[in-house]
This record gives C-alpha cells, structure tokens and sequence, in this order.
C-alpha cells in the first residue's frame, strides 16, 4: 500500500488516497476524539461507476462512520474509473442497457457475464487492500462489509473470515448462482431494499434475502426508487455495526 495524498477533513475525519499496486483507494479514519484505539473497520462497497463519481456519498457514508468511531475504506472496482475496461462485461453492461430500453426481460446469461466476471476479479483485491489495511496501527478489527455490489458482498461474506457482518443493498443484478453462494452466508445481515427500485427486481430481492443462511438476518424496505434511501435508514445501518464491530 503506498499512501498518495491525506487531508483532515472539517470534521476531524483523517482522509487518506492510496494505491495498492495499480488499484486505487481511499481510508477515512476517525479524529482522535471518536476513535478507539485501533478502531474497527468497515469496507464500502458501491457500484461500479467510478470512485470520482461515487466520491462524495462515499465520503458521506465514512463520516457518518466515523463519529461512531469507526474506520472506512474503499477501492477502485475492475473496470472502473481510470482502471482498464473488462471487455467482456461492456459487452454485457451494453446488452443490459439495449434489454431496457426495449422493454425487455434481462437473460441470465446477460447478468452472469455482467456481475460474475466483477465478483471473481474483485473480491481478491478486496481481500488483498483488507490485508493491508489491518496491518496499520489506528486500524483494526472486527471488519464489516457495508454496500453493494451485493453479489460482491455476499463472495466476501462467505470466503473471507475477517468480516463478521454485513449490511447489502439490494440494488443490483444477481447471477443464480449467488443464490446458492447466499446460502453459505452466516454472519449477521443487515439488508436494504428500497420497494420501487426501478432498475431491481423485487421478488428476486426478497427471494434473496429468504436463500441467505445466517440466522441472524434483518430485511430494511423503504418505500422510493434507488436513489430514494430515507437519511434515517443510515441510523439503523449504524446501530447494526455499533452491535457487531463494538
């Protein structure tokens, strides 16, 4: 991990740019008032339209974090961003967008070679950046996972041992074959389902939600389109994490 660039943010946030090898990121650590000493971690995950793009709900998310004493991180998604392109899924992000504007049911054989080929290439460079981040002194354990692409948090979920809760949003394209990896979830789930998300489908979100295995799963539906999350819905998000990295 090679730190870039750091700033303090007004709040007394400590953001900090790095790389790991060609993989951008960011860290947003606690000020010395909030922070335990190392503070928990929370990675953020998001979808794959840029960290530029997603900067400023991201850094909303680790400030809401941080004056609940945790750490956040992010990085760079294959494909996004300045990263090169994934050829094979701009194929599928360009049939996904033809499918939709003819009004169209989207193939699995779309969503598998749109969502597959991201979880397969991402979630080792999550585990990788996960491995440097908790080798810094201010930042430590328990690690949750908090975002999407949920087909990427439910991968993490079930192959990396460090994160001990989970809070998804259903807000993308799952391949079946999640569904069976869902299955293998156990940790304690926090899930997001905004009720009128244009661009999700519905049944197959709750059919998600009954396929994960933890017994501790809890289902949050709020009434909007995707980009309609209620602010409070970050308050319970928060309570969720306070119960399981404190």
């Amino acid at each position: 991990m090679h730190l870039t660039s750091e700033r303090r943010l007004d709040d007394g946030v400590l953001e900090r740019a790095f790389t790991l090898g060609e993989i951008p990121g960011i860290l947003w650590t606690p000020g010395p008032v909030s922070a335990p000493a190392p503070a928990p971690l929370i990675l953020l995950g998001h979808p794959p339209l840029g960290l530029r793009t997603m900067y400023p709900r991201l850094a909303a998310r680790a400030r809401h974090s941080a004056a609940e004493g945790f750490a956040t991180a992010t990085v760079e998604l294959p494909g996004s961003g300045d990263r090169p392109r994934l050829p094979a899924v701009e194929r599928a992000r360009a049939d996904l967008r033809g499918a939709m504007e003819a009004g169209e049911p989207v193939s699995d054989e779309t969503v598998d070679a749109l969502v597959l080929p991201l979880v397969d290439k991402a979630v080792p460079e999550w585990r990788a950046a996960l491995d440097a981040l908790l080798s810094l002194p201010e930042v430590g354990g328990p690690v949750g996972y908090s975002g999407g692409v949920i087909s990427i948090g439910i991968r993490l979920a079930v192959v990396e041992p460090r994160i001990v809760a989970a809070g998804l949003f259903a807000g993308s394209l799952v391949p079946r074959a999640m569904f069976e990896e869902a299955r293998q979830v156990t940790v304690p789930l926090h899930v997001l389902l905004q009720w009128d998300d244009e661009g999700n489908d519905r049944q197959a979100a709750l059919d998600l939600f009954d396929a994960f295995g933890s017994t501790e799963k809890s289902l949050h539906a709020h009434m909007g389109g995707h980009t309609g999350v209620p602010r409070y819905a970050g308050d319970a998000a928060a309570r969720f994490f306070a119960r399981h990295l404190k």
